[in-house]
This record gives C-alpha cells, structure tokens and sequence, in this order.
C-alpha cells in the first residue's frame, strides 16, 4: 500500500502525529509526508492512503489545509482510501462551558477534513481520529504518539 501523509502545524504537535504515524509503515507498505505547503495533487499519483492532518484552529482546520482542499479536482480521491486526524484539547478537561458549547456546535478541524475528502471521491478508511494537546501550544499528552501508531497499523490492516 503506497501512504500520503498531508499535515499543517502550528506549534509541531501536528507534525510529530504525522511524522508517528510514517514511522509506523514498514515494507511492503511505502509512505510519503508532506507539509500542506509542499503539497501538490500529482503526489496523490498510486496513493491507495491519504492522510490529511491538521491542528484544531477555531474549531476548524487551518487555512492551509482547508485551501488545499478546496483546490483539489471533484473527483481527484476517487479510488483513494481517505482518513483525516487533528490535534485538539480535550474538551473534557476544560473548564470552559463556552468552549463546550462551541465544541458542540462547530466540532474540530477532523470532521470538516474528512467531510472534504470525501466530497472529492475518498473513500473513508477510518472514522477521524484526535490527538490530545497538553494546552493549546502542547505539548502531546503522554501515549499520545504511540496512539498514532496503533491507528496506522489499524490502518494497514496489520
């Protein structure tokens, strides 16, 4: 299985998900990660994964990411296997019930990423998956890049 890893990242939490999960693909399996800004629809050329990653910017994906999907083809993931991954503070340990609220409301950059990769074609490989910020810069919350690599091994069926 040839594995595309798309991220943006604000503060590096995002870039050392994505950088856990390529870690985690072993021969025969291939992988490629690629900052948003270096990204570039002729990488998708025999991608069977693409992964679309990006930290949780007012409850939605950063710029970047959201450009880059806008930008793609209508029909430039059909046949791809699509997952989407942010990074987030756990909503249940703030205090904030406007947080909640709005967490509630508008949800987290992961769910509008997947929604967008299937509008282009992709085909879900995996319900979205979050990654749990310390505070809003980081760091990681402990265990949280072996999670990474348990859903790519999940991923890969191994």
């Amino acid at each position: 299985m040839q594995v595309l890893i798309v991220y943006d990242s604000i503060f590096g939490n995002t870039e050392k998900v994505a950088l856990a999960l390529k870690d985690s693909v072993k021969e025969p399996h291939t992988v490629q990660v690629a900052n948003v800004d270096a990204f570039s629809s002729t990488l998708l050329a025999g991608v069977d994964l693409f992964l679309v990653g990006s930290p949780t910017r007012g409850f939605r994906p950063t710029g970047a990411i959201s450009t880059m999907l806008k930008e793609l083809s209508q029909d430039a993931l059909v046949g791809i296997k699509v997952a989407a991954f942010d990074t987030r503070i756990s909503i249940k340990e703030t205090n904030s019930k406007f947080f909640k609220v709005m967490a509630s409301l508008f949800g987290y950059a992961a769910e509008s990423i997947s929604k967008a990769l299937v509008r282009h074609g992709g085909t879900l490989a995996s319900e979205t998956h979050w990654f749990i910020v310390s505070d809003k810069e980081g760091p990681l919350r402990e265990g949280e890049l072996e999670h990474a690599q348990t859903w790519m091994l999940q991923l890969l069926g191994v």
